[in-house]
């Protein structure tokens, strides 16, 4: 086990069983205890992994109106689903209090408390002790997404202590976006957490750039995903989907840049598995001594942020 000062992660570099959310439950159940027996203390899995990117919506013509492949695709998507509430994270808590691991995991919620049918793009944290801590619904889908997802709130931009660090996250591209940044900044964040569906081409300049923009510890996950491959053959419009399938969807390009936005881990594009790493502390405080975005280096007196942290639902009971 490392120091107090120190905390060794595991970035879960791994493609879903796409839209099968069972099969994929097994796949992060082994790259958790595959982490835990090589004494890591947290693991991040990327964006929406469970169960999987909606790569569908560009090869489908999924912008068209009542088409049939579209809609029986969306339902098979919806139908794998995460239902927090009815337990579906439960053998994934379990994993993590037994191994006193820290888990960041992407997941695709079908929420009840939304209706039980629209389907949000989450970064869920369950702590060492097996709790689910917050979770974090994308504030806004990007391009063709927004065709599956629906758009998140504030409720989810929390930070938790881990160790001596203080870790929250963001998923894609809500990494660009700069309130939501310095909302997690504001919390003391010194581990930022970005999940990706997987490409270098996202994580090369941004992981850099938050982690010197911030002073903080950037870990960037990403999948690799070959729809040939990592589509059962069971998926829905299969042989539609494949027709205009790249080889490969994505290609991964999980990172780490330090305190100094410099490149701890580069981008790799060629593990298929955890990749390991130890971060220290200290390199933080190192750092905030020439700039603190939230701290020395902030004017709250000319410019201030107000952050609407309710979960937004659409009726409330008076009972």
């Amino acid at each position: 086990m490392s120091q107090p000062n120190h905390l060794k992660v595991a970035l879960a570099q791994i493609a879903p069983v796409w839209g099968d959310r069972d099969a994929t439950i097994e796949k992060i159940k082994t790259a958790i205890i595959e982490a835990a027996s090589n004494d890591a203390e947290l693991i991040v899995f990327g964006e929406g992994l469970l169960p999987g990117y909606p790569y569908w919506l560009s090869l489908t013509d999924g912008a068209a109106w009542d088409t049939k492949v579209v809609k029986e695709l969306h339902a098979h998507y919806t139908r794998n689903a995460v239902d927090i509430e009815r337990g579906d994270l439960q053998e994934i808590c379990v994993l993590a209090q037994n191994y006193n691991i820290a888990i960041y995991l992407g997941i695709i919620e079908k929420p009840m408390d939304r209706g039980g049918a629209s389907l949000y793009c989450s970064l869920v944290y369950i702590d060492q002790e097996g709790v689910i801590q917050s979770v974090h619904r994308k504030l806004q889908p990007t391009y063709d997404e927004r065709l599956t997802w629906a758009p998140g709130d504030g409720h989810g931009l929390r930070v938790h202590p881990l160790k001596q660090f203080t870790v929250g996250g963001l998923n894609c591209w809500e990494n660009w976006m700069p309130l939501p940044r310095a909302a997690m900044y504001a919390q003391g964040e010194n581990l930022h957490i970005a999940v990706w569906p997987g490409s270098d081409y996202n994580t090369k300049d941004i992981t850099r750039f938050i982690a010197r923009e911030s002073r903080s510890y950037v870990i960037s996950v990403s999948s690799r995903m070959a729809i040939a491959t990592d589509f059962p053959k069971e998926t829905p419009h299969l042989q539609e989907v494949l027709k205009r399938a790249p080889e490969v969807s994505s290609n991964g390009g999980s990172c780490i840049a330090g305190p100094d936005g410099e490149f701890i881990l580069p981008p790799d594009i060629t593990t298929e598995g955890n990749i390991y790493h130890t971060l220290d502390f200290n390199k933080v405080y190192e750092e905030r001594q020439n700039f603190d975005p939230s701290g020395h280096y902030s004017r709250p007196d000319v410019t201030q942020l107000t952050v609407n942290r309710e979960r937004q639902r659409v009726v409330k009971f008076n009972d």
